[in-house]
């Protein structure tokens, strides 16, 4: 389906797409940071230290002793503190007070590098149509992106110290959306409509498969994170001298071993895994012996490369028990296996947002 828009008549239109496409090439960047500076924050056990949400205010953190104290004591009186970190000092609390104050004023500096130049765009009339929903449609997601936040960290500030892996899974869900739509804009703005090949078919229908696999993947890495899978079992390619772990199918009804048990839901993520890294050989085959275009075929080759990149990172990983350092670049790895699938996706897909202008661009 074509989606049409108009990057409209006053002034350059090329100048205006210059401006549209830096604007959103920065806010890739600052969402991708986002969601590594997450993944930080969970891996230090940070997300809990700030136990109110103030969306407005809240820009700075405390800026006195007496300060620091007061949001101490507020931290003492929650679960976390009393179950896990009794006896911090306060020197510690601020060191785990950092990531999360940094996550969250990145969410506001995210919302506010995109609204206000959206807000101008519109005022300015330099976009229009069905690329207005859909930018409107992003900042809707980046609102509902930051009530999920605290309703995810809600749910660790009750009885059990730990943020729901749901809602965890919910959170990363929406920031993955919002990279991916992003992205698929930025592609859009920047190729010519295509036009489909039949001898594009098979890779097309790979390419796809792979995308929808990788969305899945990303989920179940949620889980993982969540329930804290990835310290359960630390060697491969066995599980506990095992291929199935030995709690695999523990719970009842059978499901809820893909959902709760943190055994099951490695073993699972693992198997994705190969899945992914056989359909990416599949797709890389498939695309050296049909008549393809160039740009389609470098991209299986990347798809392919990125995936084993992100493999082995995940490999070893585990092995050394998710160090912050490697589990934030497992992180980020999802990220960019993400955007180069959806590139390929997108190389083969027929109908992008189509640049008018009622001025030569000259």
């Amino acid at each position: 389906m074509t989606v049409e828009s108009e990057i409209v008549r006053t002034g350059s239109t090329i100048k205006s797409r210059k401006l549209i496409l830096g604007w959103l090439v920065l806010m890739v960047v600052l969402v991708f940071s986002m969601i590594v500076l997450g993944g930080v924050t969970r891996l230090t056990n940070s997300g809990l230290s700030m136990t109110d949400w103030k969306p407005i205010t809240g820009w700075l953190p405390p800026l006195s002793q007496e300060a620091w104290q007061a949001e101490f004591d507020r931290y003492k009186a929650f679960p976390e503190y009393q179950q896990i970190n009794k006896g911090m000092s306060l020197d510690e609390f601020k060191g785990i007070y950092a990531f999360e104050f940094a996550h969250r004023v990145l969410g506001r500096v995210i919302g506010i590098v995109f609204f206000v130049p959206f807000a101008l765009f519109l005022i300015f009339a330099k976009i229009r149509g069905p690329l207005t929903y859909r930018l409107g449609l992003l900042f809707v997601l980046g609102g509902l992106q930051g009530g999920m936040g605290w309703f995810m960290v809600k749910s660790g500030l009750v009885d059990d110290p730990d943020v729901s892996h749901y809602r965890l899974t919910a959170h990363l869900a929406l920031a993955s959306l919002i990279f991916a739509v992003i992205l698929w804009t930025i592609f859009d703005l920047t190729r010519s409509p295509s036009v489909a090949r039949a001898s594009e078919k098979a890779v097309r229908q790979l390419a796809w498969a792979i995308l929808g696999l990788v969305a899945l993947q990303i989920l179940i890495g949620g889980f993982v994170a969540g329930l804290n899978a990835g310290f359960v079992y630390n060697d491969w390619p066995m599980m506990g001298g095992d291929f199935l772990p030995e709690d695999m199918m523990y719970m009842t009804p059978w499901y809820l071993n893909f959902l709760e048990n943190p055994g099951a839901v490695q073993f699972t993520h693992r198997i994705v895994a190969y899945v992914l890294l056989a359909m990416a050989a599949l797709l890389y085959l498939v695309s050296r012996r049909q008549d393809i275009r160039y740009e389609v075929r470098l991209g299986c080759v990347i798809v392919l490369i990125a995936l084993i990149v992100q493999a082995v990172i995940g490999i070893v990983t585990l092995l050394f028990v998710v160090p912050v350092s490697l589990g934030a670049l497992h992180q980020a790895g999802g990220m960019v296996v993400l955007a180069v699938c959806l590139y390929v996706a997108h190389s083969l897909t027929t109908g992008n947002i189509t640049i008018k202008s009622g001025q030569r661009e000259s």
